[in-house]
């Protein structure tokens, strides 16, 4: 059965078919929050509070097939929501991330850290083009932008990531072996 006909039976108050529905993308909620909201208890709270969310409201979708754009504009949502209860005073993309335990120094070129370290609206877009897959129009329905915003944000966090990647190559070549 394709997800479509997920959906329609979803919207028609089969809840079975919805759970299904979430477990297919939940590692892509999963990604997705942990990259705007970074602690664990919060992703966990956003997850559940989307997935409850559109639970009570799958049966207003008029289009079957933006179902995950319509999850994923809802957990984005969530996580904004989150973010202003919080109330930073800093900008999200200076928020020190968890320190990972590294016994290399290549270990901290990881792309998935790198890409943590851009600011929230380039990170974001390259989260969910790269990493979950969606297209370009799906990206900018998910965060409320147009087609050309999307495509600009990801050319800059390219070169960004290209940027820090080019560094630290100039830097570990002049190394020499012990």
């Amino acid at each position: 059965m394709d997800s479509t006909d997920l959906v329609n039976q979803a919207i028609q108050g089969d809840r079975e078919a919805f759970i299904r529905l979430i477990r297919d993308i939940e590692n892509a909620l999963y990604n997705t929050a942990k990259s705007m909201l970074r602690k664990e208890e919060d992703v966990a709270d956003a997850i559940q509070e989307t997935i409850l969310n559109a639970y009570k409201s799958v049966h207003t979708l008029r289009e079957p097939r933006y179902f995950k754009t319509w999850l994923f504009r809802i957990l984005i949502n969530e996580c904004n929501t989150m973010l202003s209860r919080r109330s930073l005073s800093t900008a999200y993309a200076e928020v020190p991330s968890e320190k990972r335990e590294h016994s290399s120094p290549y270990d901290e070129v990881d792309m998935r850290e790198a890409v943590d370290r851009l600011e929230e609206s380039k990170r974001i877009v390259v989260v969910l083009h790269y990493f979950e897959d969606l297209s370009l129009r799906q990206v900018a329905d998910a965060l409320n932008i147009s087609e050309s915003a999307v495509k600009m944000r990801l050319t800059r966090a390219r070169q960004e990531l290209y940027q820090k990647f080019k560094n630290f190559r100039e830097v570990n070549l002049h190394v020499k072996p012990v």
